[in-house]
């Protein structure tokens, strides 16, 4: 499936969370009910897969997860903050630079109109 139709995909099921749940809840009850919608799409995911920190020539698990990872190819980060921080964007570019992909979405639940907490990164 084209990466475009992917992320097409992701945004409308994330937008149905969100006009389900509205927000205010805490980051684990939108990746569960995102999960359950992309699942439910047809889509492949992994939730909290192991992103290694690479240091030189070295892997090191120090713990971090992506959020969801869509058809091995995008990755998601998902939030339920007051907003989205420069911290929460370079997060998001470091998990694409790591995990390897190109193509990856910032999701934060908490605000009246999910278009204002959506970012989208291409590397």
């Amino acid at each position: 499936m084209e990466l475009n139709k992917i992320t097409e995909k992701i945004i409308g099921c994330a937008i149905e969370v969100h006009k389900f749940l509205g927000p205010g809840l805490l980051e684990s009850a939108y990746e569960e009910c995102l999960s359950y919608e992309l699942t439910k799409s047809g889509l492949n995911i992994e939730r909290q897969k192991p992103v290694p920190v690479v240091y030189k020539e070295v892997k090191l698990d120090c713990g971090y997860r992506i959020d969801i990872l869509v058809e091995n190819l995008v990755v998601i980060e998902l939030k339920a903050s007051e907003g989205i921080t420069p911290v929460h964007e370079a997060q998001v570019l470091t998990y694409l630079k790591f995990a390897e992909k190109k193509i990856g979405l910032l999701i934060n639940f908490n605000v009246l109109r999910l278009k204002d907490g959506l970012r989208r990164f291409i590397k």
